[in-house]
């Protein structure tokens, strides 16, 4: 490792420390991207994702009993199943954001792994704030093998060494491009280097309560703002309430107003080079349109907020991911999913740690990663969660294609931008979250409120070289 790197490192390291104690609490959900719900004001330097002092871990998930159904047969292709005649035992670890009914099947998924191979152990936790607890638990020897997150952390992970390249252990290019989508390859390559295997695309839609919105009032065009402003403005007139509650319009969450700013043009808040696109045009076109949708929408929002509006009939409709279905089944809302705007697109992904490879545990690890995002344990999971598969043989697997919600969620990403795996992007979360909550709030003019997002990306990037 050259000193550039060393120094590269230590700057971030120490940049973090700093800044901890002034980094806003972010609320954990279930999306591939942070979502603070307090924020500075915008015109505050974000800096790169941070990690105060580590929260404790949750316990391990247990695991529910075994269903009637027969595991997925697994036959590895890069990987090699565990010998358990050979008398060795692993026991792993696997850290994870999975929550609610959306775990029940992934967790049987690993209960059915633990059946055919009964040598290895698997214990999944939920750590509360797993990227605090990573700075500190893999350093030292402790935390996962295994880590199921976003792959907009890429990047960062591997730069402080916490994630591991899957090349070494016979992981190809080639091979990941003949079995997963294009763009779930291309949201875990970095550096040249395949830093995880991807199991599932995401990406938000409109999902609205069919009882109460009039297919009149939905976005036939998912690029036509304007035309979808004058539709939620008739519903708010018709019906009383709002047609729409989004948790990125009326609280700091970048992610969830990517939809918008997006569709107006701007082709992503920062790019592989650092460059950030808050300052143009198209931003502040979808500013002023934020400030029309404003007030015809609700003036404070967050996910809890926004599923008790769907969930009680206070909204028509919840701008929201495949996540939340599992949840408005259970609720027994009858929904219906329209892609609106072009939202991130980013890509659930199972990654190595360095402690895996220190334990002796890669070639188990890999097995287990490569058994997870596999096609048949990735189609049954659809079926059950809604999931749309990185897996192509998967997505077209009969059962999945069928799946309206998949359908739905899928047309959404392809319609997306793909989200960003370089250390650049967690410059982007704090500025352009601020900045569309002082827009929302009228606290800031449009134009305002996103050159001081610009400013600010501009100066925690320059902070990363």
């Amino acid at each position: 490792m050259n000193k550039k790197f060393w120094l590269l490192t230590s700057i971030l390291m120490i940049v973090a420390m700093i800044l901890a104690a002034c980094a806003p609490a972010a609320t954990a959900v279930p999306t591939t991207a942070p979502a603070p719900t307090t924020a500075p004001a915008p015109t505050k330097a974000p800096a790169p994702t941070t990690a105060p002092a580590p929260t404790k871990a949750a316990a391990p998930t247990t695991a529910p009993a075994a269903t009637s159904a027969a595991p997925v047969a697994f036959t590895p292709k890069v990987s090699k199943n565990p010998d358990c005649s050979a008398g060795k035992t692993y026991k792993l670890t696997m850290w994870h954001q999975w929550s609610g009914d959306y775990l029940t099947a992934i967790t049987q998924a690993f209960t059915d792994y633990q059946a055919m191979f009964p040598c290895v152990t698997i214990d999944l936790s939920k750590p509360d704030s797993v990227q605090d607890a990573l700075k500190t638990a893999v350093p030292a020897g402790q935390g996962p093998d295994i880590l199921g997150w976003a792959n907009d952390h890429i990047g960062d992970l591997g730069l402080l060494g916490i994630i591991v390249p899957l090349d070494t252990y016979g992981v190809t290019q080639d091979w990941l491009k003949s079995v997963y989508e294009p763009a779930a390859v291309n949201g875990v390559v970095w550096t040249d280097k395949i830093w995880g295997l991807p199991e599932t695309q995401e990406a938000i839609a409109l999902v609205y309560n069919k009882d109460l919105v009039d297919p009149k009032y939905l976005p036939t065009d998912p690029t036509d703002f304007n035309a979808f402003l004058d539709k939620a403005t008739a519903f708010q007139k018709d019906k009383g309430i709002p047609l729409v509650c989004n948790q990125g319009l009326g609280g700091s969450d970048a992610y969830h107003a990517a939809p918008v700013y997006f569709g107006f043009g701007v082709p992503t808040y920062v790019d592989d080079q650092g460059k950030a696109y808050m300052n143009t045009p198209e931003a502040y076109s979808a500013g002023d349109w934020l400030v029309k949708f404003s007030q015809v929408s609700l003036k404070e929002t967050s996910d809890q907020i926004c599923t008790a509006a769907l969930q009680g009939g206070k909204a028509g409709a919840k701008w929201t991911g495949p996540w939340a279905i599992a949840d408005l089944q259970k609720a027994k809302i009858n929904y219906g999913i329209v892609p609106m705007g072009k939202p991130f697109v980013g890509i659930k992904t199972v990654m190595m740690t360095k402690n895996a490879v220190d334990r002796g545990n890669q070639d188990v690890v890999l097995n287990v990663m490569e058994y997870y995002t596999s096609a048949a344990v990735q189609a049954k999971l659809s079926q059950v969660n809604h999931t749309i598969p990185a897996q192509t043989a998967a997505l077209k697997d009969p059962g999945v294609a069928a799946d309206p919600v998949v359908t739905a969620f899928g047309a959404a990403a392809n319609l997306g931008v793909p989200m960003a795996n370089t250390p650049y992007a967690s410059a982007q979360w704090t500025p352009v979250g601020d900045a569309t909550l002082a827009i929302w709030q009228g606290k800031l003019a449009p134009k305002a409120a996103l050159d001081a997002a610009q400013a600010a990306i501009e100066k925690a990037i320059a902070g990363m070289k």
